[in-house]
């Protein structure tokens, strides 16, 4: 189907490959069952009737409606209906051509039927998680609740629907309406991208139908009373739930819980007794000791053992009937706290250890479609590059991205939006959303309580952010902070991302949000102003992230692509939206053509961008983890961005493709766990250590060659290296005899093993990078003279030899695994060699994949392993190497 036939197919719908009735079996039939509603039929309200109370009746003819799954905003589902194809969309401007469809301006109709068998003293509730931004919510021709209080992108809530159920077929159909990004609590995207057509409407999380006994039960809260993680302990835990009553009688009962605990730990049963008055609430606890104790750690500094706790609510009575159970939910047992020090910056640390955060902005799906097998490679990929940490400015998915991290290792800082409604507070002058009124802290509230008790078990939660660029007002402070305590949480919760102000409440963030978000050269990093390597950066990056060619042709026409080297100020669909500060390349390019010198053609272009954006998250990571333990430390980053909501330019580490590039490798070099990082502004060495055990002596090499190959200095350092912790160990020689640019290459070898433990090549200038910070803007700092990098230009060609070794080697996780063996047999250095890897049968890019290095600079004759794990076959895979001055070549498997 062509893209714009599309708005025919909304009028005759497409029917999916889910069946358009309900089935026979009862959704929920006994006291403790929750499901998912499982589909929905939706439709436009501009192309259903008007009777949406009839609409909402068993046995009406939805059978032109768009059939979808569980979850999913309207652009998601007419996705998955076949109605759109979302290459087709994100190719060229073509969403754009959708902006001004009035179909995303009107109400859209989710409805679903299934079977339902009421029993005397059997209760049934309705589970709402995520409706953006607002709606009305129907079962079987009556409203169960209005728009104005099923409001809010998360604001979940419980419904009781027991009188509104029927014996046999039953009908839910929830009008969800259009969303404003300025008026609602939504998931809205600021200046990350343009807007989805749809402005994220929709049921973009489950609903849920729960049977229950008269008394219900939420799921389990945990705290751990965890004290220090480095002695064979008992730790104390204790579960609380919240019991209602919904019958008109007095009940008491027990509440069973069941721990079990990973290999080598020891739990048990848990009971407490309770006694509910008719219509009561009450929070329950129960209180344990485990022995033993598993600790969980991120993953960078050890395991991640999960103990699984399930429970049941039983009423008194002759068999001591089952009322309602919880699901099975895992929980960790840790410890995370933080502090504001003495300079104002806000310090994490994990199980009683400082814990720099190295991290990213996550950006979701622009539809919100939520992947979990697509979730596990971005935080294999982040694990990859040792990062720990992934933020998320609202964007709070679904449980699952939770359970995740949990099992692998990644701390979680979340916390609501900036700007928009989210941050329409009277002092906030740079944002355009409708200011709050008495309507919306209600909203607020349910969204808190939500989100809070989605998280709190979770030991991947580092912290809640409770506003980004600015603050919280009193009173939804207040509120916040009543809901997380109703939550039990026992996590870190902060002002906000930045400093610009706080409430009493919270005192002082701790955190900067001072830029950049453009381009700035490496040095920047070592400065002592705005982003530069001291404190907490919330939020900050050179804005790099330029896709490798195979990818751009996959969503930039041929028109498009001339324009992105041969009109470097031309502004680009594929960055972010038409009214924001980043609509263009204009910074970034003229840093690029003045740096490296204009492009020749496309391939230059891409080529020169990748060595740009290479340098500029490698020294950004660097110079963070060179000052871990400065006298001002740089207590943490999160990098702008991880990742993109759709294929885009700019603001990513790896592109929406899953395929890493040069921003994907500097910052992979620049966190190593153990690594040796060159300062470009004071020229010295420094000795980094990420991990919380690893020490001993250690020899750092430190090579300067000119790019004919000539040796200009060489020298040998001996250092002594301990856990989390950095220092200078020496400084580069032979700089001043640079002509043009010249080569350094850092080597770190552990003494006693000899093996080598870090690799590190730099291209050097004689001119250097010189910042104007007093004209420092939000976005930037500005340059006034360049680096000179153009000898590249004129580098004599290499030639790398490379073999691929034909064996198949199967790794742990499944993935297949080889080396290609470099061998640079010139008497000139081969400049930034990289190796892609492609299916032939479709000519794309295998991504997700993982090399332990790439993008590498080779010495003459220096000969350098690097090994790769992907899905797939060996023997079916081509493998493309080139360089900066190395042709490109094709390798086969064993050549």
């Amino acid at each position: 189907m062509k893209l714009f036939q599309a708005l025919n197919a909304l009028l005759v719908g497409v029917t999916g490959t889910y069946a358009a009735g309900h089935s026979s079996a009862p959704l929920v039939s006994a006291a403790g069952d929750i499901v998912d509603v499982p589909g929905w039929h939706i439709q436009s309200s501009l192309d259903a009737s008007k009777d949406i109370p009839q609409l909402s009746q068993p046995g009406v003819d939805v059978s032109k409606w768009h059939r979808i799954g569980s979850r999913g905003t309207v652009m998601a589902g007419l996705i998955e209906a076949g109605v759109y194809n979302d290459e087709q969309l994100f190719y060229s401007n073509n969403l754009d051509k959708l902006a001004s469809n009035q179909t995303f301006r009107s109400p859209w109709l989710y409805r679903e039927e299934f079977t339902l068998q009421p029993d005397e003293q059997q209760y049934f509730t309705l589970h709402t998680h995520g409706i953006t931004s607002k709606a009305d919510i129907y079962l079987n021709g009556e409203l169960i609740v209005g728009s104005d209080t099923q409001q809010g992108s998360y604001g979940g809530r419980r419904y009781n629907v027991t009188k509104h159920v029927r014996k046999g077929p039953n009908c839910l159909l929830i009008q969800a309406y259009p969303t404003n990004y300025l008026r609602d609590f939504a998931l809205g995207f600021v200046d990350w991208n343009p807007y989805p057509s749809d402005n994220g409407t929709g049921v973009w999380r489950a609903v849920e139908i729960s049977q229950s006994g008269p008394v219900s039960m939420s799921p389990f809260r945990v705290q751990t009373d965890l004290k220090d993680p480095m002695k064979n302990q008992k730790v104390q835990v204790t579960l609380f739930t919240d019991l209602s009553n919904a019958s008109k009688n007095m009940i008491k009962g027990t509440v069973n819980a069941t721990i079990v605990p990973p290999p080598g730990s020891k739990a048990g049963s848990l009971a407490q007794s309770f006694e509910l008055q008719p219509g009561e609430r009450k929070t329950i606890s129960l209180t344990t000791t485990i022995k033993n104790a598993a600790i969980w750690w991120p993953a960078t500094w050890g395991d991640q053992p999960l103990y699984t706790i399930q429970g049941e609510v039983r009423t008194n009575g002759k068999a001591m009937t089952v009322s309602d159970k919880t699901r099975a939910k895992q929980f960790g047992i840790r410890t995370v706290s933080s502090h504001v020090n003495k300079h104002n910056d806000t310090a994490f640390a994990v199980n009683g250890r400082s814990f720099q955060v190295m991290g990213g902005g996550y950006g979701p799906d622009m539809f919100m479609r939520f992947d979990e097998a697509r979730m596990e490679k971005i935080f294999q990929y982040m694990l990859d590059m040792g990062l720990n940490t992934l933020r998320l400015e609202g964007k709070q998915e679904h449980p699952a991205l939770y359970e995740l991290a949990d099992r692998m290792g990644i701390m979680i800082l979340a916390g609501w939006e900036c700007c928009d409604k989210w941050e329409g507070w009277e002092y906030n002058d740079e944002a355009n959303g409708v200011k709050w009124g008495n309507a919306d802290y209600p909203v607020a509230q349910a969204a808190m309580l939500h989100e809070a008790e989605m998280m709190q078990a979770h030991p991947s939660m580092l912290g809640f952010l409770v506003g980004s660029d600015f603050w919280p007002n009193d009173r939804a402070t207040k509120i916040y902070l009543e809901a997380l305590r109703q939550m039990n949480w026992n996590n870190p919760v902060i002002a906000s991302a930045s400093k610009r102000g706080y409430p009493d409440a919270l005192g002082p963030s701790g955190m900067k949000m001072d830029g950049p978000y453009d381009w700035v050269p490496p040095n920047y990093w070592y400065g002592d102003q705005e982003g530069a390597a001291f404190g907490f950066g919330s939020e900050l990056g050179a804005g790099v992230g330029t896709p490798e060619l195979n990818s751009l042709k996959r969503f930039m026409s041929d028109k498009e692509l001339e324009r992105l080297w041969t009109e470097p100020k031309a502004n680009q669909f594929h960055m972010s939206r038409y009214d924001s500060q980043f609509y263009d390349r204009s910074i970034y390019n003229n840093a690029l053509f003045a740096r490296y010198g204009k492009p020749t053609d496309l391939e230059d272009y891409i080529m020169k961008c990748q060595m740009a954006d290479y340098e500029a998250t490698r020294a950004q990571f660097e110079a963070y983890s060179a000052k871990q333990n400065a006298s001002r430390p740089a207590t943490g980053s999160i990098y702008w961005m991880l990742n993109s909501a759709w294929p885009n330019l700019h603001w990513q580490l790896f592109d929406y493709y899953l395929s890493p590039m040069g921003a994907y490798f500097g910052t992979k070099i620049g966190n190593r766990k153990e690594h040796v990082a060159y300062d470009y502004e004071k020229k010295t060495v420094w000795l980094i250590n990420h991990s919380v055990d690893l020490t001993g002596d250690r020899q750092v090499s430190i090579d300067l060659i000119d790019t004919n190959g000539k040796n200009i200095s060489g020298s040998t350092f001996n250092a002594h290296t301990t856990p989390n912790s950095s220092k200078k160990v020496g400084s580069v020689s032979g700089a001043n005899r640079i002509k043009d640019v010249a080569l350094l290459r850092l080597t770190l070898r552990d003494t006693k093993t000899n093996q080598q433990l870090s690799r590190n090549v730099y291209w050097l200038s004689t001119q250097k990078d010189v910042l104007d910070w007093d004209n420092s803007t939000w976005y930037t700092t500005p340059v006034t003279e360049y680096a000179n990098f153009k000898k590249l230009e004129s580098l004599s060609s290499a030639t790398v030899k490379a073999t691929v070794r034909n064996d198949q080697v199967k790794t742990q996780d499944g993935l297949t695994s080889a080396d290609v063996q470099l061998e640079n047999t010139s008497d000139v250095p081969a400049v930034f060699v990289k190796i892609h890897a492609v299916d032939p049968s479709t000519g794309t890019a295998i991504a997700p994949l993982f090399w332990s290095d790439n993008y590498v600079t080779l010495w003459p004759k220096e000969k350098l392993t690097i090994s790769v794990r992907f899905e797939g076959n060996l023997n079916k895979t081509v493998f493309e190497l080139s360089g900066r001055n190395v042709e490109k070549v094709k390798l086969q498997s064993g050549e």
